[in-house]
């Protein structure tokens, strides 16, 4: 189970990904498709076409640190949306990572940004 501060937010990139692709392409695909700074400490999620593998990017201090897990058995299921990307909350992406599809949990109603559509 991932522990991340509040402060911390979590983009996913919902566009199939090459999984070959290392820390500056990933981190092109940031500034590209989610819009956002790669450098600004957040989580920065990529995950390839059939769902099995997912590369999580960061940046500390000193430098990109890349987290990169492949399944064996199953896929991991992303909610639905209509655009390049979305963001989550670090609990919503340990759900994820653990194998629990978000489409069958209720959420109580709270305060969402709005997001930017792709382009």
């Amino acid at each position: 189970m991932l522990t991340l501060p509040p402060t911390v937010r979590v983009f996913v990139s919902l566009l199939p990904t090459d999984m070959r692709r290392g820390f500056d392409r990933l981190a092109a695909m940031v500034h590209e498709i989610i819009g956002e700074d790669p450098l600004s400490g957040h989580l920065f999620v990529f995950f390839n076409r059939p769902h099995t593998r997912v590369k999580v990017l960061a940046w500390d201090r000193s430098g990109y640190w890349l987290w990169y897990k492949r399944l064996e058995a199953g896929v991991f299921k992303l909610p639905k949306a209509d655009r390049c990307s979305m963001e989550l909350t670090s609990a919503e992406l340990s759900l994820i990572l653990e194998g629990i599809d978000l489409a069958g949990a209720k959420r109580q109603k709270r305060y969402a940004r709005p997001i930017a559509a792709c382009g």
